[in-house]
């Protein structure tokens, strides 16, 4: 059996306190046993006297549920399997990054398919893109028609993304998300 430590444990995003054997203080707790069996509804003295007998740890799974959830379990063994789970869930996850393409109102049209090339690649990889377009100077009163820049560019990777954010303009720069499609 463990010492009476406390242990809090995050598991998707949300920290767990685990409280074990003498540490829990419920007056009643739904017990399941060591096989996974139901024990019913017990006395924390019962619940206690059951974990002992069993020579195994009394864990409060779930502290939120009337009557608190308790499992007889071997406790180290139950930190080394939430561990090896919350392993396993980050194995799984794919982290969307956002990668950005910039272009000038002035750009040339070797130019832009070699940013929209670069933007293609970005999508078939998963990756969300902001394509930026940066006014410096006399560009800013040509506003309105750069904006025909975005929206090109936005239709020429139609077949691979969809605009997840359309065009804005803040400050100096117009910007537009798009997203690979699924």
């Amino acid at each position: 059996m463990v010492d009476a430590v406390h242990h809090f444990f995050c598991l998707e995003g949300k920290t767990i306190e685990y409280l074990i054997n003498e540490q829990i203080r419920d007056k009643e707790v739904r017990v399941i046993g060591a096989e996974g069996n139901q024990l019913g509804v017990l006395s924390i003295k019962d619940a206690l006297a059951a974990a002992e007998e069993a020579e195994l740890d009394l864990v409060r799974v779930s502290p939120n549920a009337k009557p608190p959830v308790c499992k007889i379990v071997d406790y180290s063994k139950f930190l080394y399997e939430l561990k090896r789970k919350e392993k396993e869930q980050k194995k799984k996850q794919k982290i969307v990054e956002i990668k950005e393409v910039r272009l000038s109102p002035n750009i040339d049209v070797n130019d832009l398919n070699t940013k929209m090339n670069m933007a293609r690649k970005f999508l078939s990889k998963g990756d969300r893109v902001k394509v930026t377009l940066r006014f410096r100077g006399r560009e800013l009163a040509y506003v309105n028609q750069s904006k025909k820049i975005l929206d090109d560019f936005a239709e020429q990777l139609s077949d691979i993304s969809t605009v997840d954010k359309a065009a804005k303009f803040e400050g100096k720069s117009m910007t537009m998300f798009l997203a690979a499609k699924h």
